[in-house]
């Protein structure tokens, strides 16, 4: 889908923060749908799937994090989660939840649009790559289909994991920095964020093995950074 066409559910509990970023949202040409709660979101998510959610993390009942974590459990839908925090710490626990990005308030119209592009951009570059299906022992990574199995089973992964997923396997063998991991799967202007892809690896490594301190499909590659492991493995 275009992103220009794409259906946005932007969540928060202040009313005038809420019409602002519908206005500059719908501005840029975009469909929105809005919800001031938790609850209300999830029914609004479940009338038809929007192609992203921007969620306050600041709200009553239920908390932006504990929404992100209540969609991730059975959406890979991307999600920015929009806040007043600032702290490392704080951002840490936002993409830990499963967010895919965030936006610090205070912002313009023209960084909101911006994020809500990129992320968008990046989704649709990933999910429209026509390539085979990776296998590395009890992992499959079927490109087309978006999909990820461990031992015959469905993995469910967040978009971003999903992409650094893809992007180690299309680089097997290979070590490949930090760096080059976040310009690939995030932006250039991520360039030396690296605790996004430390939450995210750390993820991954939960997901894909019984013991994440020794990981069976994602090493690192002390100083330099991570690789997928060829032994086993075919492309």
């Amino acid at each position: 889908m275009p992103s220009r066409n794409a259906t946005l559910l932007v969540v928060d509990d202040d009313i005038r923060m809420l019409r602002m970023m519908k206005r500059i949202l719908e501005m840029e040409g975009y469909r929105v749908r809005t919800a001031g709660d938790g609850q209300t979101a999830l029914e609004v998510f479940d009338e038809g799937d929007p192609d992203l959610v921007l969620l306050d993390i600041t709200m009553p009942g239920m908390d932006g994090y504990a929404l992100c974590q209540s969609i991730r459990d059975f959406s890979k839908t991307p999600i920015i989660m929009v806040t007043a925090r600032v702290s490392d710490n704080e951002k840490v626990e936002g993409l830990d939840a499963g967010a895919d990005d965030y936006v610090t308030k205070p912002f313009s119209a023209s960084e909101l649009a911006a994020r809500v592009r990129a992320v968008l951009r990046r989704t649709i570059l990933w999910e429209e790559r026509p390539e085979p299906v990776f296998h590395a022992g009890e992992l499959t990574v079927d490109f087309a289909r978006n999909k990820v199995t461990l031992g015959g089973q469905e993995v469910i992964l967040t978009a971003t994991e999903y992409r650094i997923l893809s992007y180690l396997a299309h680089n097997v063998d290979r070590t490949v920095t930090p760096d080059q991991i976040l310009q690939r799967v995030w932006d250039r202007e991520y360039a030396g964020e690296t605790h996004l892809l430390q939450v995210n690896i750390a993820r991954l490594r939960q997901k894909l093995s019984d013991n994440p301190r020794k990981p069976t499909y994602i090493l690192t590659k002390s100083g330099i950074g991570y690789m997928m492991q060829k032994s086993n493995a075919t492309a």
